[in-house]
């Protein structure tokens, strides 16, 4: 099991994609965000959770006026590494998407389309 504190700024969000070897439970701790899951929306606020059987297509926008503090939890574990690439690269989305995407194919991530909230 991975469990990662992540804060996100209002208005990010990672482009959609797949996790092909995880389950994924967001339990957002501040903030809202709107989740998109396999086409369907909808808003999530601090103390609720939403989960991602593995998979699964998805992304997340944080929306409101407050960052979103929310505890990633995958299982099994191992996608923690992901997170690691990311923070040792500084990498940002769009920014650095083809190093993040050598990362996400590492770590059996897979990214189908842009952000919500672009085109």
């Amino acid at each position: 099991m991975s469990i990662v504190d992540s804060l996100s700024p209002v208005g990010s969000g990672p482009p959609r994609h797949i996790h092909e070897r995880e389950e994924e439970t967001i339990v957002l701790l501040s903030g809202s965000c709107e989740f998109w899951i396999e086409g369907g929306t909808f808003i999530k606020k601090s103390g609720e959770t939403v989960f991602v059987p593995r998979g699964t297509e998805h992304t997340f926008r944080v929306i409101g006026d407050i960052p979103s503090r929310h505890l990633v939890i995958l299982t099994p574990g191992g996608f923690e590494g992901f997170f690691a690439d990311m923070a040792a690269g500084q990498f940002e989305i769009p920014r650095n998407m083809d190093r993040i995407a050598k990362s996400a194919e590492r770590h059996s991530l897979r990214f189908t389309g842009p952000p919500l909230g672009t085109a």
